[in-house]
């Protein structure tokens, strides 16, 4: 496997970071933004993005127990409040569409959690993620070499 090195086009990468950027600003919980774009990351099989992203979470001073089991967070009772296993559940259903769409109990639990604004800030990072981590990997960019 070799990195294919083409720069993405500057105008498409600064409009990208843009999204992230508001996207996590408007959720207004750094650590939850960590926790929602690592799991995406998971899902993505993106090494750069959790790379990074694990790196930016430890800075926020995610648990690392939070960390260590995120690929299992259902049956990690306990471990992640009610807000966040809502944005971890929302985060699966809109990055994997299984069904073709989010489901409405998803959606429902997350719509409890968040007011309108919030909502539609996680449902733009998990995009923006998903966008970074599809970018990343059929780019095949190995972790390492990102900037803070």
């Amino acid at each position: 496997m070799t990195a294919r090195t083409r720069l993405l086009d500057p105008s498409v990468a600064q409009a990208m970071s843009t999204l992230s950027a508001v996207a996590k600003r408007g959720l207004g919980d750094p650590a939850l933004a960590e926790l929602v774009v690592i799991r995406a990351s998971q899902l993505n099989h993106c090494a750069f993005c959790l790379d990074m992203h694990l790196r930016i979470a430890r800075e926020h001073g995610v648990p690392e127990r939070q960390l260590d089991l995120l690929a299992a967070w259902e049956e990690a009772e306990g471990v992640y409040d009610e807000r966040e296993r809502a944005a971890l559940a929302l985060t699966e259903a809109v990055t994997l569409l299984t069904d073709g769409f989010v489901p409405d109990a998803v959606y429902e639990t997350a719509a409890k959690h968040f007011d309108g604004t919030e909502l539609a800030h996680l449902i733009g990072l998990v995009v923006a993620i998903n966008n970074w981590n599809r970018v990343m990997v059929s780019r095949r960019i190995p972790p390492g070499g990102h900037t803070a």
